[in-house]
């Protein structure tokens, strides 16, 4: 059994991640981190306590953190509303009462209590800005002793960015626009980093064939319920495209076999008109295991994998 920490931002790919993270036989999640960032905070905090009740293993004790980080550049709050709606969905509220407690510290004080007395390395996923994880490591820089590794999705090198703000080149991607400062101080330290960048997240679009066969399976408690998350994705932006960004960055921590991978280094840019852009810095960069490419049909099918074995504790 490996431990697991999951700190994520609020909103539908971060659900389902924590759901189908909650499923892996071999994961232990030992606490899970909110960072008010793509969703509101209070329904993102509640949401996921309610998917542990409903979705955790018997053996799970995992209490949900809410952090106190600030962005430097806030994400559109027209994205993040769907938090709202995915917290009131029926399957979620059966129950009024939520047992899975809040955590007693910030999410980035409670990464420090859960990681470090864990009796074995613990895998840190961060599927939003890394804010949380820079403040720890300001804290207490030994937390990086008992991290086996970080994956985070964020960054885009050899892809555009997907941010699109004013006075900004549309080089960054979001997660690292949040907070530029958080990435430098996180690259600057010695963990060992597995970047699922837009590079690769872009090979796993959400089709209308997908919500289809999600449609279909809608049997299963889980997956009916990543198809109903998946319902509020959507853009009225002539080819817009949602990917399953955070997912595949939680399931490659797992299933590392789904990619495949190489090592660059890699820098960020801090302020000004690219703030938020990492690149390829082979002079003074650090090293990163970056995500190439992507066994797309390997990661679908794992997503029904992982959601028909889910448990349901109604």
């Amino acid at each position: 059994m490996k431990n697991f920490y999951l700190n994520h931002d609020g909103n539908i790919d971060d659900f389902v991640s924590l759901l189908l993270l909650l499923q892996m036989p071999e994961v232990n999640v030992i606490g899970v981190g909110v960072t008010d960032a793509d969703g509101y905070i209070d329904p993102a905090s509640d949401a996921s306590r309610k998917m542990i009740d409903i979705f955790k293993k018997a053996d799970c004790k995992s209490a949900v953190a809410r952090s106190n980080s600030r962005a430097v550049h806030p994400f559109p709050k027209e994205w993040r509303l769907s938090a709202f709606t995915f917290n009131n969905f029926p399957i979620l509220n059966e129950k009024r009462e939520i047992k899975t407690p809040l955590a007693e510290k910030p999410a980035h004080l409670d990464m420090i209590d859960k990681i470090m007395p864990s009796p074995s390395k613990v895998t840190l996923v961060m599927t939003g800005p890394l804010t949380d994880l820079a403040r720890a490591l300001e804290v207490n820089p030994k937390i990086t002793e008992n991290i086996e590794r970080l994956y985070w999705m964020g960054g885009a090198i050899n892809e555009k960015g997907n941010v699109k703000e004013p006075q900004h080149d549309g080089s960054a991607e979001w997660n690292a626009y949040w907070d530029p400062y958080a990435v430098k101080a996180v690259f600057k330290s010695d963990l060992d980093i597995v970047l699922v960048a837009l590079d690769s997240t872009n090979q796993v679009p959400l089709t209308n064939d997908l919500r289809y066969h999600w449609a279909s399976q809608r049997k299963y408690p889980a997956i009916d319920l990543i198809g109903l998350g998946y319902s509020l994705n959507h853009s009225y932006e002539i080819n817009s495209t949602t990917y399953l960004w955070d997912v595949l960055t939680t399931l490659v921590s797992n299933y590392p076999e789904l990619v495949d991978s190489k090592i660059i280094k890699a820098s960020v840019i801090t302020e000004g008109v690219s703030a938020g852009k990492t690149y390829l810095d082979d002079e003074n960069g650090r090293p990163i295991t970056f995500v190439t490419s992507v066994d797309a049909d390997a990661f679908y099918d794992k997503i029904d994998e992982l959601g028909k074995s889910a448990a349901y504790n109604n």
